[in-house]
């Protein structure tokens, strides 16, 4: 089916769930009032991103005011949105709710963690364990976060559970400076958004954030990209945003018959050679 999406493209205060709750608040109302159906919010929006200690503080379990909260806003526009999940057993995790019509239809815990660079998420935080499709108004769809996406058995995975629009949420700061001077994180991801969506015949809804944490820039740039891998629209850089977009299901359609990846693909053929290297591997 067609619908409207809008990526709301906030500036979470790091630490401030009661802030950060009102500002997903309000633009969940700006997305209403904009006739969308769907609204997604970058990672952690509710807590922001280098939390470090902080971590236990902050983290929500699933029946918190807070999340209950989000249910009742879902029956108004569905909603994606990022924060950190306290499990029963006293884990925490980088986690993504997907909310609708009042009820939690999804929850995905990012698996990659990354270690790297400005990032140190795995001293904090547990990972998550699988990748799995789910069903919705809009479709079948699967969630990632962030570093999920860089991984390309990731989204491979939920395309061949059969979601046809991947939904990513991120939190990318500005790193490097590409030859044409422009920022390294905004070239890098717009070519690996534009592949994924153009190999897997698949939409891509980009959700990142803005802001400044601990003097790191999050550069913002959220974008929907087309099955055919090309751009549908872009949101601004740097600056907060609420970028609007219609999806227009005969796209996927035309996609699909133009270029039958997914059809074609052999999950037969890579479950093989995947238990051969596992087995080569463990010899």
């Amino acid at each position: 089916m067609d619908f409207t999406v809008a990526l709301a493209q906030i500036k979470p205060k790091l630490g401030c769930l009661a802030d950060n709750c009102a500002l997903v608040e309000t633009a969940m109302e700006r997305g209403i009032d904009g006739k969308a159906d769907l609204i997604v919010f970058p990672e952690l929006a509710l807590t922001g991103y280098f939390l470090k200690d902080l971590v236990p503080e902050v983290a929500l379990r699933l029946d918190s005011p807070q999340i209950v909260r989000l249910r009742e806003l879902s029956r108004h526009i569905a909603v994606a949105v990022g924060f950190v999940e306290a499990s029963d057993d006293y884990r925490f995790f980088n986690s993504a709710l997907y909310l609708e019509g009042g009820e939690i239809r999804h929850i995905h815990r990012k698996v990659y963690l990354p270690t790297y660079g400005l990032f140190d998420e795995q001293r904090y935080l547990a990972r998550g364990e699988r990748f799995r499709a789910f069903n919705a108004r809009f479709g079948r769809m699967g969630m990632l976060i962030c570093e999920d996406m860089w991984h390309l058995s990731a989204p491979y995975i939920l395309a061949m559970d059969g979601a046809t629009t991947l939904v990513c949420l991120s939190s990318s700061p500005g790193r490097g400076i590409t030859e044409d001077e422009s920022l390294g994180s905004t070239a890098a991801w717009q070519k690996l958004t534009s592949t994924t969506a153009m190999f897997l015949n698949c939409r891509v809804l980009y959700c990142n954030r803005v802001g400044y944490e601990d003097g790191v820039n999050f550069w913002g740039g959220s974008e929907v990209i087309a099955p055919s891998g090309s751009l549908a629209a872009r949101a601004t850089l740097f600056d907060e945003d609420l970028l609007l977009a219609r999806i227009d299901e005969g796209a996927l359609r035309r996609e699909r018959i133009f270029s039958p990846m997914m059809r074609d693909e052999n999950l037969f053929v890579t479950m093989n050679e995947m238990r051969r290297i596992e087995q080569e591997r463990n010899c």
